[in-house]
């Protein structure tokens, strides 16, 4: 048995519906990989419950799992806004979140966030940004100018299997923005931060209440 393995046979278990959404993306869409699964699923869902948010954002929906768990640990009243850039995903995503059970705690959106999240005139108490790679320093500063003072962010993919500690070529820009994404967030004084090693790396981003000079 793997340190994974034993990892998953002692959290809270995936329920059927969570299941059969992992096994469906990955049936049938193309990088399933980038669906959060069951233990990064567990977890965001706690730290929803943790942090008790009302309003939630989410850029990058992909296949809606991470959305369900966000969704899953809302209180009555809470909403997740969760956005997907790419239309050619609608068809698969949208189904599995409004035939859920937390359909009324989720809206879905296709659109960029960086275009249509400043519109809507909303405060945010918690953010998970996993979209482009390559914009993650745009999507911060968006975020943090729509979060409430003690709001946290969750960035992820901030390890990005371990190619953070290389040299990365020219042509890969996902790997340069999320090193680039990196470097801004620790001098940034607005925030404090961790970075969780857990999969493909987690940084917990909190909003100071106040920034002093």
């Amino acid at each position: 048995m793997s340190i994974d393995e034993y990892i998953l046979q002692h959290i809270d278990p995936e329920s059927d519906y969570l299941k059969s959404l992992y096994r469906d993306t990955h049936v049938k869409l193309l990088r399933p990989r980038m669906a959060s699964g069951h233990l990064q699923g567990r977890l965001l869902k706690m730290f929803v419950e943790m942090i008790r948010p009302k309003q939630i954002l989410e850029i990058g929906t992909y296949s809606g799992y991470s959305a369900l768990c966000l969704a899953e640990g809302l209180q009555d009243g809470g909403m997740l806004h969760t956005f997907e850039i790419n239309d050619e995903q609608e068809d698969f995503t949208r189904p599995w979140l409004e035939n859920s059970p937390y359909a009324d705690k989720i809206k879905f959106y296709i659109g960029d966030a960086l275009e249509v999240v400043p519109g809507l005139g909303i405060t945010f108490d918690l953010a998970f940004v996993d979209g482009d790679k390559r914009k993650y320093i745009e999507y911060y500063d968006m975020v943090l100018e729509h979060l409430s003072p003690g709001g946290f962010i969750i960035a992820d993919n901030t390890l990005w299997d371990g190619h953070v500690l290389e040299e990365p070529h020219i042509t890969d820009r996902q790997t340069i923005g999320i090193k680039a994404f990196n470097d801004y967030v620790i001098q940034d004084k607005r925030t404090e931060k961790v970075i969780l090693p857990l999969r493909d790396g987690l940084t917990i981003i909190k909003k100071k209440l106040e920034v002093r000079s």
